[in-house]
């Protein structure tokens, strides 16, 4: 049975900015299987306009059973629908559902990603807000979760000004206008007027995006009160690849637009080549017998060490856990890979190909 057959039709729009038929929530999936029902489910309660919303999920051609659970939901929401993504990449699946899925009638495109749940209501909360600010696009910060050690060291340090530098919506408490944020609630209008995403970007097509919308004139305003649990990579590795496309993506964007890369976003690059640079020194230095040479070498990699060691120590004291001795390699798997992706990015200038 739906859960919202009870609810009365006409209660849809009393006292609210937009109605529910006016909105197009896209999701698009790949290998999804253990998180796309929760996901559907919290996206659809809590707001009995929900029912006239028309959500699309676009599969990248999942393997797993993602495609089969949706088509099994669909029956129970009837709003629900699944098409194929040919593009398989999540920036190409959203272009493509709002080429051949959005009405006349849609005003608000609403992004949601599949391996998130979703706080009841969030959809049309965040719609609202749109409509209300005149804006292009409402963004959310994000607050970085764990179950295991590991993830819960890496959430405690990624939302600091170490682990993020500083960026507006890692764990980001004030609503203001901001340049980019997690991307939620989009207009329309102004999604098909700078072109949409670009469908070759695999990672920070989001950011790319944002600083179209930006060029354009379009204002970008962070909820911060729509909030999102962000649940940080299981391991190390899992970490430092994710973080290597992090890299390879901000460097695409940076080639594309010739932009001037913030201090913070360059720093993991610099430190990277800080790092390289010493121990460089130090094997010359000790191919010399230059002691002085093999001091000097040392200086910035003992730093980042400290660094890691420090970030460590504060996380375990801060959460009284001994889990935060996780957070300095938890930090190192985040600046390294990032720092290695951004380089790699900006000297080859190739097209990523890897899907999310």
């Amino acid at each position: 049975m739906n859960q919202f057959a009870s609810i009365n039709d006409t209660d849809q729009d009393t006292g609210h900015a937009i109605r529910g038929d006016e909105v197009l929530i896209v999701v698009p999936t790949l290998n999804e299987e253990t998180a796309i029902e929760p996901c559907l489910r919290s996206l659809l309660t809590g707001d009995p306009r929900l029912r006239h919303v028309d959500i699309v999920v676009a599969d990248g051609g999942s393997h797993d059973a993602t495609r089969q659970i949706v088509t099994r939901l669909s029956q129970e929401f009837p709003n629900l629908r699944l098409i194929h993504n040919a593009g398989r990449l999540q920036s190409a699946g959203i272009n493509h559902a709002v080429e051949f899925c959005a009405l006349p009638r849609h005003r608000v495109m609403l992004r949601a990603d599949a391996h998130a749940l979703y706080p009841p209501g969030y959809a049309m909360q965040a719609a609202d807000m749109l409509v209300e600010k005149g804006c292009a696009s409402v963004v959310v910060p994000m607050d970085s979760r764990g179950q295991s050690c590991f993830q819960k060291a890496a959430a405690w340090i990624v939302d600091t000004p170490v682990g993020s530098g500083g960026s507006a919506h890692r764990g980001g408490r004030a609503s203001r206008e901001v340049d980019h944020g997690h991307h939620a609630a989009m207009d329309l209008d102004w999604f098909r007027r700078v072109g949409g995403y670009d469908p070759s970007f695999s990672h920070n097509e989001d950011a790319e995006l944002d600083h179209r919308i930006r060029l354009a004139g379009g204002r970008i305003w962070l909820a911060a009160e729509l909030r999102l649990d962000y649940w940080m990579r299981p391991t190390l590795q899992k970490l430092g690849r994710q973080y290597w496309n992090y890299g390879r993506g901000r460097a695409r964007t940076v080639t594309k637009h010739a932009m001037r890369p913030r201090l913070r976003q360059i720093a993991p690059a610099v430190n990277l080549v800080l790092i390289a640079a010493g121990l460089l020194l130090v094997a010359l230095g000790a191919l010399a017998g230059a002691s002085g040479l093999v001091w000097l070498g040392l200086f910035w990699p003992l730093l980042y060490l400290a660094v890691l060691v420090g970030a460590s120590l504060a996380m375990t004291f801060r959460h009284s856990s001994a889990c935060g001795l996780w957070a300095g390699p938890a930090l190192a798997a985040m600046h390294i890979p990032w720092g290695a992706g951004f380089l790699s990015g900006m000297i080859f200038k190739r097209s990523q190909t890897h899907a999310h």
